[in-house]
């Protein structure tokens, strides 16, 4: 049979698509976003402003999780300490005379980097659910060290009496401004994290994940690239965390308690664990059923906890597959 017929037989091959067609809905949903703030003040719904924020902002510390839990097989139940590490800089930072958003919001990512890396540097010669359990420990531990500090308000918390200043004469205290300069953070860092996992670093990770044996064979120093891992995700959960104090003048250690950590874990899972866009699509779904449940029923828990059984038993794969899915069956 000659070369022309096999050619001739074969089934014809759908071209590819081109690369921008992926980047279409993120850029729309980025545009939607961006407009928000102005068609909710237009019909008065400021309070949705802030909320939109915060979502924003849980989306990032939940895609930083997903970013070590996801694809580098790391299950740390305590990423919710290093939220609350960012959060206590800007609290001790603007204490201490500091003014300016972007150096107080830079230290909190240095300082939840540092301790993501001392914790990380013990867990991380475990595994399993000795991981588990030591991440959780820290953290505990250190929700225990700022409720013991009276200094900024201990259990009850601390209000910031005002917002450090974001200069280039933007003014912190106008919400759409802060919202869209937590928007324009929240999207660099989805968008480096998105690099991250699609460059030879992301792919030593997810190699780690499925068999550290094997990459440790092969020569890969498997320690380091988990311990450089999770020292990043702790730098943008430290963001996340900055952030949130900012946007909302109050930092409290429940914010860092286990349970939050807990939370941050059951967004990955209804998202998707380890998909692009797991762990904002989680955030998102599980902060706006919470938000519209709690107007209903004072039993909103309840909701929530039959949608993470109907994702184990229908969604294993999380939301995110289920919109990759529809995407293949649509080509």
């Amino acid at each position: 049979m000659s070369a022309a017929s096999l050619t001739s037989s074969s089934p014809p091959q759908r071209p590819a698509a081109p690369r921008w067609r992926g980047a279409l809905l993120p850029l729309a949903l980025l545009a939607a976003l961006a407009v928000f703030p102005l068609v909710a003040s237009a019909l008065g719904l400021d309070f949705y402003i802030g909320f939109v924020r915060r979502v924003l902002v849980v989306a990032l510390a939940a895609a930083s999780l997903n970013f070590i839990m996801g694809f580098g097989g790391m299950v740390a139940l305590g990423h919710a300490g290093f939220m609350g590490v960012g959060a206590y800089a800007v609290v001790v930072l603007s204490d201490a005379g500091a003014t300016s958003a972007w150096v107080v919001w830079g230290a909190a990512m240095v300082l939840a980097a540092l301790a993501a890396a001392l914790v990380g540097a013990i867990s991380l010669r475990t595994q399993g659910v000795y991981f588990i359990m030591i991440t959780l420990a820290f953290a505990q531990m250190l929700y225990f060290v700022f409720v013991s500090l009276r200094s900024y308000g201990g259990d009850d918390g601390y209000t910031l009496p005002m917002r450090p200043g974001l200069g280039l004469g933007l003014d912190a205290m106008h919400e759409p401004t802060l919202y869209w300069v937590v928007l324009a953070l929240v999207a660099l860092v989805l968008w480096w994290l998105d690099r991250a996992t699609a460059s030879r670093f992301g792919a030593a990770l997810a190699g780690i994940r499925d068999n550290a044996t094997r990459m440790r064979a092969l020569g890969y120093p498997v320690y380091l690239l988990q311990l450089a891992a999770f020292t990043l995700a702790g730098a943008v959960a430290g963001l996340a965390g900055a952030l949130l104090a900012t946007g909302n003048s109050f930092v409290s250690p429940a914010m860092m308690h286990w349970t939050q950590s807990a939370t941050l874990i059951v967004m990955v899972v209804i998202g998707g664990l380890g998909r692009r866009w797991g762990g904002p699509l989680g955030a998102a779904v599980w902060l706006a059923l919470e938000e519209a449940l709690k107007l209903h029923t004072d039993y909103w828990h309840m909701p929530l906890g039959l949608l993470l059984i109907a994702t184990a038993l229908y969604a294993p794969r999380g939301l995110a597959a289920l919109a990759d899915l529809r995407a293949r069956s649509a080509r």
